[in-house]
């Protein structure tokens, strides 16, 4: 996964999966969501991210990341 911030246009990209091609996006309301050909959600995009969050939407970044447990 990769979070990008533009500041220059004003746009937060967040990447699931990076070497998947897009075969559709949709668009909501400034929101994109790009699918693969097999309908996963490879990416998504915010348009005017600043706007509709805060100045730079980095700063509202924190990341947790819960893994399950195996059984050993």
């Amino acid at each position: 996964m990769r979070i990008e911030y533009d500041p220059t246009h004003d746009m937060l990209n967040i990447e699931f999966v990076s070497d998947e091609p897009i075969g559709e996006s949709v668009e909501l309301d400034g929101i994109i969501i790009d699918y693969s050909k097999d309908k996963r959600i490879v990416g998504i995009e915010i348009l005017d991210a600043g706007k509709r969050t805060t100045r730079n939407p980095l700063d509202l970044l924190d990341l947790t990341i819960v893994r399950e447990k195996t059984a050993a």
